[in-house]
């Protein structure tokens, strides 16, 4: 049972909402979410998480044409 399970709220400032996914925290700053957290894992919830997924998909798609897919 993770913390997820247990009710672990969205690490963004100002989101008070149960989070969904659990990402590293480097890569969550670097999409430009706003995480008041200075741990490893950055807990999003269900919005956040898509939003987190649009800004990311350029930096994804350029990895992949880097290293092939």
């Amino acid at each position: 049972m993770g913390r997820i399970d247990k009710g672990v709220k969205c690490s963004v400032s100002g989101c008070s909402r149960e989070a969904e996914r659990s990402i590293p925290t480097d890569k969550a700053k670097a999409a430009g979410l706003n995480v008041n957290s200075s741990e490893k894992r950055a807990y999003l919830c269900k919005e956040h998480y898509k939003e987190f997924k649009k800004k990311n998909k350029k930096d994804k798609t350029l990895e992949k044409w880097r290293y092939g897919a």
